[in-house]
């Protein structure tokens, strides 16, 4: 495409925000229907995209619409753009009125349970007009989420970055997993346990292809000892909290939320291996808004005082540490 096409207006921001829609519901009809336009506009800025770029970014079907490879390359970069601009606002409206604001934060089970609530908690005695939302899905969709500007940073386990993405990962606080179960297990009646005897217990255990589940069976492997034979895999907290309170399913959950739960009772067995280093992603090369730099603050603060209680409750948690 001539990069004059960027100077004539032949190119606007709808054609981008177009394509994302129908991407995202795979159909011209229910693109229209979010948009609230007819189909016959959709229909014609699409076609206006596609010769503008010179390529087909949509295959038609009976079921709807699927990307084809120029699209994914376009949606990408689509996502980024549309996402710097919703930032762009975002910013100005903030300085325009420094009292107020937003700020979205995209969360999964590592750092939901203790860490985002209690930033919430401080953010908004020092900000009380500021507006949180927090958004729970998986890493790759928080991911994407991120270069869309849909959330402006991710609070959770930090995992090694894949992909021409820029991100910037600050690490807050590492902590261990321990094996927990319900305070009346036949367990605790056995005096001090070993592997080889959890093994035969029934287990809750993270789903497969994740960091933590790799990190459980090289905790057994290292013994050379077999997985547990009895499993249900779950990346539901509460559904693991309510198997492991209600039945003698064991499991393993993070420190912060074996010692502050009444009806778990943790395993006097450490997996001093298996742990996470707990903190924030943020794009690299987007400017943080008044009001995510707030939240940075605020989720800083509130690790400092994990941190504390992790070192004076065990001997595996070390700030600053890598993951």
């Amino acid at each position: 495409m001539d990069t004059r096409a960027l100077l004539n207006g032949q190119l606007k921001l709808r054609h981008f925000v177009l394509a994302l829609t129908i991407a995202e519901h795979g159909s011209i009809v229910r693109a229209a229907e979010h948009l609230f336009v007819t189909q016959p506009v959709i229909s014609r800025a699409l076609r206006e995209l596609e010769q503008l770029l010179g390529v087909p970014l949509f295959e038609r079907g009976a079921r709807g619409v699927s990307p084809t490879v120029f699209a994914e390359v376009f949606l990408e970069h689509a996502r980024a753009i549309v996402g710097h601009v919703q930032q762009a606002k975002e910013h100005i409206d903030e300085l325009a009125d420094a009292t107020r604001g937003e700020v979205t934060v995209g969360t999964y089970v590592a750092g939901g349970n203790l860490l985002l609530p209690r930033a919430i908690a401080w953010l908004k005695r020092e900000r009380p007009h500021l507006v949180v939302r927090v958004r729970e899905a998986t890493p790759d969709r928080l991911r994407s989420s991120l270069v869309s500007g849909d959330v402006d940073l991710v609070v959770g386990r930090l995992t090694p970055q894949r992909g021409d993405t820029p991100l910037r990962q600050i690490a807050l606080y590492h902590e261990p997993f321990r094996i927990v179960a319900r305070a009346g297990h036949p367990l605790f009646q056995q005096g001090r346990p070993e592997l080889a005897t959890l093994r035969e217990h029934p287990w809750v255990l993270p789903v497969g292809q994740t960091a933590l589940r790799g990190e459980f069976l090289e905790a057994f492997a290292r013994e050379r000892i077999a997985p547990p034979v009895e499993q249900v895999e779950c990346s539901s907290p509460m559904t693991i909290r309510t198997m492991v309170a209600e039945t003698d399913f064991l499991a393993i959950v993070p420190h912060t939320v074996a010692s502050s739960d009444p009806l778990l009772r943790m395993v006097d067995l450490p997996l001093e291996a298996v742990g996470q280093t707990v903190g924030v992603t943020m794009l690299d090369d987007r400017t943080a808004t008044p009001s995510t730099a707030f939240m940075l603050s605020a989720l800083e603060q509130a690790a400092a005082g994990i941190r504390d209680s992790l070192r004076d409750s065990t001997p595996f948690a070390n700030a600053g540490a890598t993951p």
